[in-house]
C-alpha cells in the first residue's frame, strides 16, 4: 500500500453468519485530508470504522493506518489514532480539567505533562473558563469539544470522528466545524462519518457512499453532484397519488411524500421535463430550480426515501 496515504483499504470483507457487512471495499484519504463515509443504516460504516481502528478483524482485504496494518500491528495502529464515537466519552462528575489530565495520565504522560497538555487543549478548544466545572454542567455543544479534546491528548496524526455533532444546535455545529477545519489545517487526517450531509459537503475532500456493504460512489462532493445532473428540479404536487403518477413519466426520479426531484443535464432538459409532465396533466403546485446536493446524490445513488438516516 502507499505511504502518501494516511487511511488505505483494500477489499475489505467482514460477514456475521450469512450476513455481508462489507463486500470487498476500497478506500483511501491522503495525509491530511478528510475523506467522509456516508450511507444508510446497516450500510457498514460502522463495521469500517471499527475495523479501522482495530476493534475489529476483517475476514479479507488489507488496511493500514499511518502506514501500519490494522492486523499485523494493531498496537502501533493505535498509537497513531484518535476516535470520537456517538457516545460522549467525558467523566461527568470530573471537571473538565480533571478528565484530560486523566487520559493523559492514561497515556503515561508525566504529571506535569499531563497538566500542560490539558492546558493546552483546553485553550485550544475555548474551554478554559470551564475548566474547573465539572463536565456534567457542560452544554452539549462544549461536551463534545471536550469530547474530541479528550481523543486529541496524545495530538495523533489520524482522527476518526463518528457523528461528532449529533444532537447540537445549529450555533455549536458551526463551532465544532471550526474545531476540525483547525485540526486539517495542522497537518491532521480525518475519517468522518455524519447524518448531516451538508456536513460533510462543507468540510470533506473527498466522499466515499457505502451501501450494501460495497462502496457505490466516491469523489469529491463536486464531482458526486455533478454526476447526477447539473441541476435538479424539485416539483410539488396535491397528493401522493398524484407525485406517483408523474413519477412514471421520467427517468431518475426521486419520489418524497407529495414531492419529485428530477435530474436534469442542462437548462434545455429543464424546460423539457417541465413541459412533459404539464402536457401529461399533472398540475404542480409548486416548483423550483437548483443545484444538485450531496442529499440528493444520497437518495438517488442508494434509493432511500427523503428523511432515512446515515
Amino acid at each position: 500500500m502507499s505511504s502518501e496515504y494516511a487511511i488505505e483499504a483494500r477489499g475489505l470483507a467482514k460477514s456475521y453468519g450469512d450476513v455481508h457487512a462489507l463486500r470487498g471495499v476500497d478506500l483511501y484519504a491522503e495525509r491530511g485530508s478528510m475523506l467522509a463515509l456516508l450511507g444508510p443504516n446497516g450500510a457498514g460504516k460502522t463495521t469500517v470504522i471499527r475495523i479501522l481502528t482495530t476493534l475489529l478483524i476483517p475476514d479479507g482485504g488489507t488496511a493500514t493506518v499511518g502506514g501500519h496494518d490494522v492486523v499485523r500491528a494493531a498496537a502501533r495502529v493505535r498509537e497513531v489514532i484518535g476516535l470520537t464515537g456517538q457516545e460522549m466519552s467525558v467523566d461527568g462528575l470530573l471537571t473538565g480539567r480533571e478528565n484530560l489530565v486523566m487520559m493523559g495520565r492514561l497515556f503515561h504522560l508525566g504529571k506535569a505533562a499531563a497538566r500542560q497538555r490539558a492546558d493546552d487543549l483546553l485553550e485550544q478548544f475555548d474551554l478554559t473558563e470551564a475548566a474547573g466545572r465539572q463536565a456534567r454542567w457542560y452544554s452539549g455543544g462544549m461536551r463534545r469539544r471536550l469530547d474530541l479534546a479528550v481523543s486529541l491528548i496524545t495530538a495523533p496524526p489520524v482522527i476518526f470522528l463518528d457523528e461528532p455533532t449529533t444532537g447540537l444546535d445549529p450555533r455549536s455545529r458551526q463551532g465544532m466545524w471550526e474545531v476540525i477545519r483547525k485540526l486539517m489545517a495542522d497537518g491532521t487526517t480525518i475519517l468522518l462519518t455524519t447524518q448531516y450531509l451538508e456536513e460533510a459537503d462543507i468540510l470533506a475532500d473527498r466522499v466515499a457512499l457505502i451501501d450494501g456493504g460495497g462502496v457505490v460512489a466516491e469523489g469529491t462532493p463536486g464531482d458526486l453532484k455533478r454526476r447526477i445532473g447539473s441541476e435538479r428540479i424539485e416539483f410539488q404536487f396535491a397528493t401522493d397519488d398524484v407525485a406517483e403518477k408523474a413519477q412514471l413519466l421520467v427517468g431518475g426520479a426521486v419520489l418524497h411524500g407529495n414531492g419529485l426531484s428530477v435530474p436534469a443535464a442542462d437548462p434545455a432538459e429543464v424546460r423539457h421535463l417541465i413541459n412533459r409532465v404539464a402536457d401529461a396533466g399533472f398540475d404542480a403546485t409548486g416548483l423550483e430550480i437548483r443545484r444538485p446536493t450531496l442529499d440528493d446524490v444520497f437518495l438517488t445513488m442508494t434509493g432511500q426515501t427523503e428523511g432515512a438516516t446515515l
